[in-house]
């Protein structure tokens, strides 16, 4: 069903777009948005419906409101599973210029700036809208240049087009050689130095940015993250060795470190090239008193050469390692450990890997640079590097859920978080956690924890006969 109505227009194009920041989780529908006009559609909805027959193969499974007061997809757009009432996810096209983004971006970049600039508003339960968009996208394709001519016709009878708009400032824009030293540390920067206090709004109180691990009896996101802190010291045999000395590279704000000192007697070296992390982690291990157990650095793993541990965690870092310095980063830790060392590589997996283009959304404005590997990949490089693979376990499900708290955290302090970092940073993350929902519930990416053990002399690998982690 398209339709449209007489109810008065929404603001126009020249409106400031980047200060619309209504609260995600308020009302999906406007109340001037109601009516149904007889004798044919016509306006912004009209206008699209040969871009919603490319690509949803009919009327759009949500949705779609436009500034001229039309509307398209709603109640008839879902099935009647699918239905949720007045609380259903919306698109809601602000301006004329979120086509003009569409048409010199195709694709999910262009609609990720329409979003982020506040030319778009995404209203309602953002993982299940995005859930609903890709079901019924034909032959399960996304939107790009197959779809172009007909968003392009569209935006001409819409008086939408012209030269493309400026994106939002919030892109990275990298240079210098892929993954050099200092490269890394911009791409770093860019993710993590966006404020800590920000940080805090969205991962709560244990400031941990990497999967959760939920069971019986977990019930908060906090006491998730204790728990993967957990099974990561049993696994590394952090329990039954009293004072080993543990590594934690990409140790973000410190909480794996300080729990494996507190819990474990560990003696831990964490490193991090974000300047935010590294002096909120000193800063927090410092009011712990674990400073003379604990030691954060500002400092690149590539620059520990010549010291040993017994074992090292790697949580949430192998993202930002790129392909082609697998081997090398493998080899290099394989070189820190000593005999009977084990590493536990916890990281994002993808089948047949992906690199995050700078076309893609989370690639311009959230992992510049990142690379997702296929575990099978990741088991053969910590092999070829002189590691007895023990252990590979799936934490896909663990993820989807984390990242749900950490949307809700968000939504409920959005106020707080725009005033912090700016509605456009802030639309950034409510997007790309969302999206991140999507490809864990569906299986198009995973996350594993790989276990290595450095043998000794004549293969002996001091490990337990059985998982009594």
């Amino acid at each position: 069903m398209v339709a449209d109505t007489s109810k008065r227009p929404w603001p126009s194009e020249s409106a400031n777009r980047p200060d619309i920041t209504p609260d995600p989780a308020a009302g999906a529908h406007d109340p001037r948005v109601s009516g149904r006009r007889r004798g044919g559609v016509r306006g912004a909805a009209g206008a699209l419906v040969p871009v919603f027959d490319a690509v949803f193969g009919g009327p759009p499974p949500v949705r779609f409101e436009f500034w001229d007061g039309t509307f398209a997809g709603g109640d008839d757009g879902a099935s009647s599973a699918d239905r949720g009432g007045p609380g259903d996810p919306v698109v809601r096209f602000r301006s004329a210029r979120a086509l003009r983004r569409i048409v010199w971006a195709p694709g999910e970049l262009g609609l990720g700036r329409a979003y982020v600039a506040g030319d778009v508003d995404l209203c309602g339960d953002l993982p299940t809208l995005l859930h609903r968009l890709k079901r019924a996208m034909v032959n399960d394709r996304e939107f790009g240049a197959r779809e172009l001519p007909a968003a392009t016709r569209a935006a001409a009878r819409l008086g939408a087009l012209g030269p493309p708009p400026r994106p939002p400032r919030h892109e990275a824009h990298l240079h210098g050689r892929r993954h050099s030293k200092a490269r890394d540390a911009r791409a770093i920067s860019h993710h993590y130095d966006v404020g800590n206090d920000f940080y805090r709004m969205v991962l709560g109180e244990s400031m941990t940015y990497s999967c959760a691990r939920w069971g019986d009896g977990i019930t908060t996101l906090e006491a998730a993250q204790v728990a993967k802190h957990e099974l990561v010291c049993r696994k590394l045999g952090l329990h039954a060795r009293a004072d080993a000395r543990l590594l934690d590279v990409g140790c973000g704000w410190g909480s794996f470190a300080m729990h494996a000192a507190t819990h474990h007697g560990a003696r831990v070296v964490g490193v991090t090239i974000s300047d935010e992390q590294y002096f909120l982690g000193h800063q927090r291990v410092k009011e712990a008193g674990l400073d003379d157990r604990v030691d954060i650095r500002l400092q690149d793993y590539r620059d520990l050469a010549g010291e040993s541990f017994d074992a090292i965690a790697s949580i949430g870092m192998f993202e930002h390692v790129g392909a082609a310095r697998t081997a090398e980063y493998f080899a290099g830790l394989r070189s820190l450990l000593r005999p009977g060392g084990r590493l536990l590589n916890h990281a994002i997996s993808s089948s047949g890997g992906s690199r995050l283009s700078s076309r893609s959304f989370a690639g311009r404005y959230v992992f510049p640079d990142g690379e997702l590997l296929d575990v099978g990949d990741v088991v053969k490089a910590m092999q070829h590097a002189g590691f007895e693979v023990r252990d590979v376990e799936s934490l896909r499900e663990h993820y989807a859920a984390t990242l749900r708290e950490w949307i809700a955290n968000l939504e409920h302090n959005w106020k707080a978080a725009v005033h912090e970092v700016g509605p456009e940073r802030a639309r950034v993350w409510r997007l790309y956690m969302a999206g991140s929902v999507v490809g864990f519930d569906d299986g198009g990416i995973s996350v594993h924890q790989a276990l290595g053990v450095v043998p000794h002399e004549h293969g002996r690998s001091s490990m337990p006969l059985q998982r009594d982690w």
